[in-house]
């Protein structure tokens, strides 16, 4: 049979990292075996869906480039179908009508705890064929067996069973006649085809639910395989302050998807030692069956290490057109290559990078007071004004003749490095940050390396 798996958020909020790593999950595992990966959006609960939440969803999905095969399902469009389900289980007996008011159902979980009992619906309703109370819209509830164990194979977890009697009558259709979540989910993971439903643990409760489902509907049970929690680096449920944020704000950061997506496949499978997996790699090597028992802790520098190692390794002409969403144009200048080489390792992210580039091409407009106070001593705007002369005779065009010009300086003035080196940094630059000062000067070229020099001379006391 056909691999085919799905992932169900809910647009009840952005798309956040650990949806995501479930998601790629899915989406490796249906790829690996040229299966079929849906995506779903469950969006029965019309009070808190989001249409700004469900494009922010799918904008995700593109960024990082893991589409979805056949249209998106949405379950908001499919309300007729799970009514046709909910009267079939209703007509069989396996379902029924639950007249207990709100009020009632209170008072019982409040007699429940005062017994220190799980609180539960006791199945007052299950058998009931009195007359019905006029006054109370029914719920439908579904009939869960009352003895022996639910029991099912998880492909991270092992074998996972409950006592039946842990699993009351649950609600299939409030009210309104609107469906719940554990009905739908199950009705639709067994509709579109799923054989492998990969999520969180968070849910691994609400499966014994579902196969109580899926068993009253004589549907096929899936693969269930639920993985372990991402924690933050102190080994406690991950927060937005920790990276539980919405997933293109990554993007906004300046991180790479690639980097991403080979950051995320590590929080909870390996393949042996090897850390760094171009997407074809991870195709071809995930199993959901290597998925770690443990939960993942998130590490910042393990993220900003793998960017770093992308952007270092990213064509020059990709590398151009995704900098100029952070305010830096290279398109067409001659010296793109010069200035990519002299900033790619000192950039982590697309944000530091493009920092790094503005630092040669913008001409200081002030000068850090510390690295200015630091560099400029004793006779350091004298050894500037003559390594500027030496420029202006030499008319250097590469870093190595830039650099001899250096040596140079350093030879007559009978100075160490620093001494042209701190000053002439900040007089390019406008602090002891940036690239080389040889790679600098040859990308800036003779006549604005001498007018910023200049210029630096004038400016700081």
């Amino acid at each position: 049979m056909s691999t085919v798996t799905r992932f169900a958020p809910s647009p009840t909020g952005y798309l956040h990292i650990g949806g995501l790593r479930t998601a790629l999950f899915s989406w490796l595992a249906a790829q690996h075996n040229k299966g079929t990966f849906l995506l779903r959006i469950e969006d029965t609960d019309m009070a808190r869906n989001s249409q700004e939440a469900k494009d922010a969803i799918l904008k995700a999905f593109d960024w990082v480039g893991m589409g979805c095969d056949g249209e998106v399902v949405y379950q908001s469009k499919r309300f007729d179908l799970y009514k046709k389900y909910i009267a079939q289980l209703l007509e069989e007996g396996k379902a029924y009508k639950c007249y207990m008011s709100k009020e009632e159902l209170a008072t019982l979980r409040e007699e429940q705890m005062a017994k220190k009992e799980r609180t539960r619906y006791d199945g007052r309703y299950r058998d009931f064929t009195g007359t019905p109370p006029e006054s109370v819209e029914p719920v439908i509830r579904i009939k869960a067996p009352q003895e022996g164990r639910i029991s099912f194979y998880d492909g991270v977890k092992g074998e996972f069973s409950v006592e039946a009697t842990e699993v009351d009558d649950f609600v299939i259709a409030r009210a309104d006649g609107s469906p719940t979540y554990n009905f739908v989910v199950a009705v639709d993971d067994a509709l579109m085809g799923c054989t492998e439903v990969i999520r969180g643990d968070d849910h691994l409760y609400n499966t014994p639910k579902q196969i109580v489902v899926y068993n009253a509907l004589g549907l096929k049970l899936p693969n269930f395989y639920h993985v372990a929690m991402i924690n933050n680096e102190q080994g406690k449920k991950l927060s937005k302050r920790d990276g539980a944020t919405d997933v293109m704000d990554y993007k906004t950061m300046g991180y790479l998807p690639e980097a991403l997506l080979n950051f995320l496949v590590r929080l909870g499978w390996s393949h042996g030692d090897q850390e760094i997996f171009s997407i074809e790699e991870m195709i071809a090597l995930f199993d959901p069956n290597d998925i770690n028992k443990s939960s993942s802790n998130y590490n910042l520098d393990k993220l900003l290490w793998l960017n770093a190692h992308y952007i270092k390794n990213k064509p020059d002409n990709e590398l151009i057109e995704l900098l100029k969403e952070f305010g830096v144009d290279l398109e067409g200048n001659d010296k793109s290559a010069m200035i990519l080489n002299a900033t790619k390792e000192r950039g982590k992210t697309l944000v530091e990078l493009a920092e790094q580039i503005k630092l040669i091409t913008t001409a200081p407009e002030d000068y850090n007071e510390k690295s200015a106070k630091k560099a400029f001593k004793g006779e350091a705007k004298e050894i500037l004004s003559a390594f500027a002369d030496m420029l202006a005779l030499a008319q250097p065009t590469t870093k190595e003749a830039f650099h001899a010009v250096m040596e140079k300086i350093v030879e007559e003035k009978e100075i160490g490095f620093g001494k042209i080196g701190m000053p002439l940094r900040v007089s390019l630059m406008g602090s002891m940050t940036g690239s080389g000062l040889d790679e600098i000067m040859a990308i800036l070229g003779t006549q604005e390396t001498i007018k910023r020099i200049k210029k630096a001379i004038e400016t700081i006391g």
